[in-house]
């Protein structure tokens, strides 16, 4: 029999055709699987940047930011590039900052999409020392209306921070009050004994203490201050007014002092003329109702004549007070006085008196005509007036009562009201 076992060549070319095809399909597989890869991770690097651009910095390459024009009185080291906040939350850059006569504008880059009401304050602030400014709005309102594009900031609504050349001169001007001998002397006496830094601490202690209490009731310390700068202004103005005051205590002071003999007199028999004065009431108890209605019949006589009081004390009543012209009798080391020793002659109307006691208001006579025929009594009178001849009206009509009045009196423009003072009284018959 024939042998068909094959021979080592033709076996090794039958094994290695296929293994070499099957390489070759697993490089290609391999490959493709990393084009994916790089393409996947394309994509994911792709949709990151995405995400960064358009979800976190809320950027918009189709939207054009808002351009609003800051008008500052310095620039307070806002530069170009900073950040412009709402109240400390970035919405935008400052594009430029330009000086002008009238000051700096700073040209302010702000998200379109965020709504920034106009009214309220904008101010220059910055993070630190060291700089690092930015540009921060702060609106009063949450109501419009709102930023846009274009918009101007006034310069009184905008703040800036103290230049530190600013405050350096201020500075120098605080140390320059400084007296370096009571500087010492605060630093010698801190430093008398070992408790030295203790009184320091504990003046700090104490100081912040203060400030802390003050913090808690910072309303009422505002309002306090608010009222004290008010009380202390009307203090201010009346100044010379209080230094006269002072002057005039200080004198009152001194002639106080000058009777304090006196006073100790006064406050040691005080004692003893109490004890008389309540023993005097004690003893006219009895007769004391009595004299209250004695003392209610003076007060309403007194009150009846308050015009005739008046008119002797006050010389604003009339054309001066009786008082008043009695004064002006004795001056110049005497007594002056003028006598008329040129005989007048005068008219008796022959009408009733009344006491002048009597506090009544009678109505006036309807008729007063007078006797006495001399032709230099009542020059104007009525019985001197030119009349035709055969005219008797210059004395009473016939039959007329020489004693009767008018009922009711007259009045008219220049009538005085009656009565002066208290009720009106019946009028006397």
């Amino acid at each position: 029999m024939t042998s068909t076992t094959p021979s080592p060549g033709l076996l090794t070319g039958f094994v290695e055709l296929p293994a070499r095809g099957l390489v070759t399909a697993t490089r290609r597989a391999r490959a493709h699987r990393l084009g994916l890869s790089a393409v996947g991770l394309l994509c994911i690097l792709i949709l990151g940047i995405g995400y960064l651009v358009f979800g976190v910095f809320h950027s918009s390459p189709t939207a054009a930011p808002m351009l609003v024009r800051v008008q500052l009185a310095e620039s307070g080291g806002l530069l170009a590039g900073q950040n412009v906040t709402l109240r400390g939350v970035p919405v935008g850059r400052v594009r430029q900052v330009d000086l002008t006569r009238g000051g700096v504008v700073a040209v302010a880059e702000i998200d379109p999409s965020v709504r920034i009401p106009i009214r309220g304050d904008v101010r220059v602030a910055g993070l630190s020392l060291a700089g690092e400014q930015y540009l921060d709005f702060r609106p009063s309102t949450s109501t419009g209306p709102y930023l846009r594009d274009g918009t101007v900031i006034s310069p009184d609504q905008t703040t800036t921070p103290i230049p530190l050349a600013n405050l350096l001169d201020d500075m120098s001007g605080m140390l320059d009050q400084i007296d370096p001998g009571k500087l010492r002397t605060i630093t010698h006496e801190l430093g008398v004994s070992s408790q030295g830094s203790a009184r320091l601490a504990d003046i700090i202690d104490g100081g912040t203490f203060l400030i802390s209490t003050l913090d808690s009731v910072l309303p009422q310390t505002v309002s306090l201050l608010k009222t004290s700068r008010t009380v202390l202004t009307t203090l201010g103005q009346g100044a010379p007014a209080l230094t006269e005051t002072s002057k005039d205590l200080r004198h009152l002071m001194a002639g106080a002092a000058r009777k304090q003999d006196g006073y100790r007199t006064l406050v040691n028999r005080a004692p003893d003329a109490l004890r008389a004065t309540d023993a005097i009431i004690a003893d006219n108890a009895p007769t004391m109702v009595q004299l209250l209605g004695n003392l209610a019949t003076v007060t309403q006589m007194a009150y009846l004549r308050v015009p005739a009081l008046n008119e002797f004390f006050f010389p604003e009543f009339r054309d001066g007070s009786t008082l008043g012209a009695l004064t002006t009798i004795m001056r110049d080391g005497g007594i002056w006085a003028a006598v008329n020793i040129y005989p007048r002659n005068a008219c008796d109307y022959g009408l009733p008196r009344l006491p002048p006691t009597q506090p009544d208001f009678p109505e006036p006579y309807l008729y007063t005509f007078c006797d006495n025929p001399d032709p230099s009594v009542l020059i104007r009178g009525a019985r001197n007036a030119p009349r035709p001849p055969g005219d008797d009206t210059a004395g009473p009509p016939p039959g007329a009562a020489p004693d009767a009045r008018t009922s009711p009196a007259p009045t008219g423009p220049q009538s005085i009201p009656l009565p002066f003072a208290g009720p009106a009284l019946p009028s006397t018959p």
